[in-house]
């Protein structure tokens, strides 16, 4: 499609913001209509315009999902809308094509002004949902931008001179741009908070209450949401009015084409049964969860070494990296993507066959995002679990969670030494103690653990059993007090000493 001289469309390739030549349409995010057996509303009776329409039924769609069914009617309105659902349920385009709809209505946003602004927890997300926006809009006269940190701000200053009717952001770097007079909000029309549970987990919560504090007030609303917590719903005070809300997906489940089950195994023994499931059963394409960022570089590396094409992603990893990663894990290059819970949100993968959880989630509900990454639009998957002793409270809290004892297999080979103790739904885990060392008794009477030095004990000293004995220092006087010291310097020097302090408190 040829430069329409009244605008230019912008987009995003995952990593950075630039001006366009001309419409370059994206892969298509996952979280899209559906395309099972209609049971509901067509598209074309929801009041979208024709131009949507059509790049709908080019996308290969005719039927709304559920939450895009009783999201679309309620933007359309111009209510407030808080809507609860979790990721592949299609949400994107639930407030995408509504929106696109409504901005048909008003004036083309002016100079470094945006029409909607769009909040995003992660930079992933952020650009998915820009595909979306391009995807959607194709046909329509509108400009549209997405910013977030890990790139240079001056390319995206120079994308909202002109202004954009859509604005997707992170809140961090839409502050930044704000404070350097990059985009006004004297045209906002409408504001959505997606995954509104995850920018409160990454606490972001301040930065929201700042940016709620510069727009209009007179604004529409949606709210997007896994869950609606108390947090959330504290939130939502500040945010929607008289809020219509709609909910799809029942509370803390996964799809019913998802096959869950847990490999109990000593934490030491992770990487190797990893290796060992991902050969044994060719598996060519696996999103794998670590808890930190050191044990997705350590594991990828570990993976890497056995033969298994792996790469890890993270927040600690520049932008450039990350989506190196995620477009070499799409394409197949890469068969294991080793990814931390911030940085896999947003990752949309048609398909993804295998899920697996080398660490469990400290939060419970967690366990249902991440394997929510497969067995979208019906198709089958499985999410396996490497369980180790010392996860069982986090284990028992997922199960407790999703309702459901999950089923164990123990692999040939890797027994675990320490039982992984079976879960009891409703009833909330006790602590693993671990045991205690043997008390020792002393010729004194007094009891301490194993020698150790502490009160009582005799840890330190040479011969064993004995009391430990507290020496005094004498004075040169002999009247058994002890010798003044010299004084010490309470001030601390400028120079190293005060670096080697900064060090220690680290």
């Amino acid at each position: 499609m040829g430069i329409d001289s009244r605008f230019c469309l912008y987009t995003v390739h995952c990593a950075a913001i630039f001006l366009c030549s001309q419409t370059i349409v994206t892969s298509q995010p996952n979280t899209k209509p559906s395309t099972s057996k209609p049971s509901g509303p067509a598209f074309n009776q929801l009041g979208l315009s024709e131009p949507i329409l059509k790049a709908i039924a080019e996308s290969g769609y005719t039927t709304p999902s559920p939450i895009q069914a009783q999201a679309i009617p309620v933007v359309l309105q111009g209510k407030d809308l808080m809507a609860a659902a979790q990721t592949g349920t299609g949400k994107t385009a639930g407030f995408t094509l509504p929106i696109l709809q409504q901005l048909l209505k008003g004036e083309s946003a002016k100079a470094n002004q945006a029409r909607v602004l769009i909040l995003t927890p992660t930079r992933e997300l952020a650009a998915q949902i820009g595909e979306s926006v391009e995807t959607y809009g194709r046909y329509l006269p509108f400009r549209s931008a997405v910013v977030f940190g890990g790139v240079k701000i001056n390319p995206q200053m120079m994308t909202l001179r002109k202004g954009v009717d859509i604005l997707v952001a992170t809140p961090g770097r839409l502050l930044d741009l704000y404070q350097q007079n990059a985009v006004k909000f004297k045209q906002l029309e409408i504001l959505v908070l997606d995954e509104a549970d995850r920018m409160l987990d990454m606490g972001f919560i301040h930065d929201i209450k700042k940016i709620l504090a510069i727009l209009p007030k007179e604004r529409q609303n949606l709210m997007f949401s896994a869950t609606f917590s108390d947090d959330i719903r504290k939130l939502a005070k500040s945010l929607v009015h008289n809020p219509v809300e709609v909910s799809v997906t029942p509370r803390n489940t996964a799809a019913k084409t998802v096959k869950q089950w847990i490999c109990p195994v000593d934490k030491k023994q992770k990487p190797k049964l990893l290796i060992s499931l991902i050969k044994e059963n060719n598996w060519q394409q696996v999103l794998v969860f670590s808890r930190t960022k050191h044990g997705a570089n350590k594991l990828a590396r570990t993976l890497t070494t056995a033969g298994v094409n792996a790469v890890a992603i993270h927040g600690g990893k520049s932008q450039n990296a990350r989506t190196k990663a995620l477009a070499d894990f799409k394409s197949g290059s890469v068969n294991v993507l080793v990814a931390t819970d911030i940085a896999a949100r947003g990752i949309d993968i048609d398909q993804l066959p295998q899920v697996v959880n080398v660490d469990l989630p400290q939060v419970a509900e967690d366990y249902v995002h991440r394997i929510g990454r497969t067995g979208r639009a019906g198709a089958s998957g499985q999410a396996v679990s490497l369980v180790s002793a010392d996860e069982f409270e986090q284990l028992s809290a997922i199960e407790n969670l999703i309702n459901k004892i999950l089923p164990r297999k123990i692999m040939d080979d890797f027994e675990p030494v320490h039982d992984v103790p079976e879960s009891k739904l409703g009833v909330k885990p006790r602590k693993i103690k671990r045991p205690k060392k043997p008390k020792v008794e002393h010729k004194d009477g007094n009891h301490v653990r194993g020698g150790q030095p502490g009160k009582g004990s005799a840890g330190n000293e040479k011969e064993p059993g004995k009391a430990a004995v507290k020496k005094k220092r004498h004075s040169a006087s002999g009247n058994g007090k002890a010798a003044p010291g010299p004084k010490r310097n309470r001030t601390l020097p400028s120079g190293k000493n005060k670096a080697h302090s900064n060090t220690v408190n680290k």
